[in-house]
């Protein structure tokens, strides 16, 4: 009997360990600190604002929370090791096998009312890049990246697309405009798969991520989630005991400007 039951305890381990996932995907939701989303900030337009505030005054679009779910949008998520060490890299090793080797991906930002939309794009290296101007007055695009930069106006439905693919770098590219010195915008490039960008109600999502210790940053165009803390990330262990691990909701602290 004694044996029968050691047996049946090794196998019982034994099927789970065959059970126990390798990858997972991540689900979490980034909200707004404060009971209220803060102010609506309207832009002083001075050039082409016939056409710029045709809808009503032009608000900014640098922090934008949702009334109703206080979720907050474009605030970049990703893992990295669980080290102290900033330049360390994602391990190869680790990537899930259909995302070792992606197809390349074009990302495309337009000027339809004076502002870029998306306002953050987030990208892996060996995407591509396509700046776009859907509107009846000409814009400029000032792009500045470790490997690319260029200054170009461009007319009423024209585009510029980048000559070379994106290359992986720590810090965002930035995108401007300077006929329109409020418009603003960011690429973030990975070398890796598992990053996310919140949606309007602040949620993301990272799939087939790999089980293990690792941390994970939250970053917003105003910084980083905690400014400097936040810098080197939050640990999270991936257990591998279910397929999605909804984390708990973040409520954003931005450093103050």
């Amino acid at each position: 009997m004694r044996c029968f039951l050691l047996l049946s305890t090794l196998l019982g381990v034994g099927s789970f360990a065959a059970g126990a996932e390798k990858y997972m995907t991540i689900q979490g939701t980034i909200k707004w600190k404060e009971a209220k989303p803060p102010a609506a900030v309207i832009i002083d337009v001075k050039t082409d604002a016939a056409v710029c505030c045709k809808a009503g005054p032009l608000e900014s679009n640098r922090v934008e929370v949702d009334p109703k779910s206080l979720g907050v949008k474009n605030v970049t998520v990703w893992l990295r090791p669980d080290t102290d060490v900033r330049a360390d890299t994602f391990p190869l090793d680790k990537i899930h096998p259909d995302l070792a080797k992606p197809k390349s991906v074009e990302h495309v930002i337009d000027q339809p009312k004076c502002q870029f939309e998306p306002r953050v794009i987030v990208a892996r290296a060996g995407d591509t890049l396509v700046v776009k101007n859907s509107a009846a007055i000409g814009h400029n695009v000032n792009y500045s990246s470790d490997i690319e930069s260029f200054n170009v106006n461009l007319p009423a439905g024209s585009q510029k697309k980048l000559d070379k693919p994106l290359e992986a770098q720590k810090s965002p590219i930035g995108v401007a405009c300077n006929v329109h010195t409020w418009m603003e915008g960011k690429v973030r490039v990975f070398d890796h798969p598992y990053f996310a960008i919140t949606d309007k109600d602040g949620k993301f999502e990272i799939k087939n991520a790999p089980v293990g210790k690792w941390r994970v940053v939250y970053h917003h165009e105003g910084g980083y989630h905690k400014g400097k803390e936040g810098l080197l990330g939050y640990p999270v262990e991936l257990k591998g005991d279910k397929k999605t691990m909804e984390m708990d909701a973040v409520k954003l602290e931005l450093p103050k400007p």
